[in-house]
């Protein structure tokens, strides 16, 4: 009797494919249209879990592209509190794809944001990266002078670099309601002041994320015709929700959203591809031993396990995948020191004292 799953490749079942994986070792990518080569500039940029890439890279000894450099009379410690490095380019948190498009308008002068600078406690800070900086500047021509450079910098990006990785993070931002800016955090939380009559909470769906990611590819490509892009979905779940749902549905239906869209572009762009970190870290076969105990952050184990796939797969290399038992070490500095954005929202809650709800 025929049977059309007879003789299909191993990977394509689950028990096979997963649960007889050794720990450590699971691989869903089966295949890449491209490789990182060796001299390939590379570029990152994304959610917090796109840093761990970055940091891969350097340990590698690949080209990996920093245009923003930080102050070679200062200590790679302070380069480092600058978030100098972090990504290619000193632009935070690069949560959503709308983000990255207004990011390419802004570098080459197709649109120039009303809101220039907000105030905090004890100074200015750049609506666009508001914690770019350990503290804040003294005066806002401070805080425009480095966006200046800072602008200079994410030119070089798209226009030399062989490959960008952006790591898609989150579905929920604010936006201004006068130019439609959009945000890293929301307005008040890392600076300026929320007002609903000035901005408004969205929540983009999955023809929202293709369609941004169409038009994010078709700019950068036509800034740089031979630009290669991996596109990576963050498995940090979301700190908190707008929406007025539990936090873990929020999560998966913006992680959802987001692979969805990758999906849909991969099969339509021969220079584009897909990496599944987000599947390494959050498939059911893994689960918890990957995170740390607030079950966020993702622990070095699981970092080393995603990036040992990275490199089976995305550099030119042949090496194997090799199984390892993962322990309980607490985390490293290496997986605490990672910048995230969107934790400025408990930690001014919490330093302002403000309880949130056990409803």
């Amino acid at each position: 009797m025929s049977h059309p799953y007879r003789g299909l490749p191993s990977h394509q079942f689950w028990n096979t494919g997963v649960t007889q994986a050794p720990p450590g070792a699971l691989d869903p990518m089966t295949s890449a249209k491209f490789q990182i080569e060796p001299g390939d500039q590379v570029a990152t940029m994304g959610s917090c879990f796109a840093q761990h890439i970055s940091r891969h890279l350097v340990k590698r000894g690949l080209s990996y592209f920093i245009a923003e450099q930080g102050d070679p009379h200062e200590t790679a410690e302070a380069n480092s509190a600058r978030n100098y490095g972090v990504f290619s380019a000193r632009y935070g948190n690069v949560y959503t794809v709308r983000q990255g498009i207004q990011l390419i308008d802004r570098a080459f002068g197709e649109f120039i944001p009303s809101e220039q600078v907000w105030e905090t406690v004890g100074g200015f800070v750049d609506p666009y990266r508001p914690q770019i900086e350990p503290k804040p500047w003294g005066s806002p021509e401070q805080v425009v002078q480095s966006r200046e450079e800072h602008l200079e910098a994410v030119r070089r990006i798209f226009l030399e670099s062989d490959v960008l990785v952006f790591t898609l993070g989150l579905t929920e931002t604010f936006i201004s309601k006068g130019d439609g800016s959009v945000f890293p955090v929301a307005p008040g939380v890392s600076g300026g002041s929320y007002s609903d009559d000035q901005y408004a909470f969205i929540n983009f769906g999955v023809n929202d994320v293709i369609a941004d990611l169409h038009i994010f590819i078709a700019k950068a490509r036509k800034l740089n015709p031979n630009l290669r892009i991996i596109l990576t979905v963050s498995p940090v779940p979301l700190i908190a929700t707008f929406e007025p749902r539990h936090v873990l549905v929020s999560t998966t239906i913006s992680k959802a959203t987001l692979r969805v869209a990758a999906d849909e572009i991969t099969k339509l762009y021969p220079f584009v591809e897909y990496f599944p970190s987000y599947e390494i870290i959050s498939g059911s076969a893994i689960g918890a031993p990957y995170f740390e105990p607030d079950l966020r952050q993702v622990r070095q184990v699981g970092v080393d396990h995603v990036m040992r796939i990275f490199e089976k797969h995305m550099l030119q290399s042949t090496k194997t995948a090799t199984a390892f038992i993962p322990d309980t070490a607490p985390a490293t500095n290496q997986t605490r020191n990672v910048v995230c954005d969107e934790e400025t929202i408990m930690n001014t809650l919490n330093a302002s004292g403000l309880p949130t709800s056990n409803d």
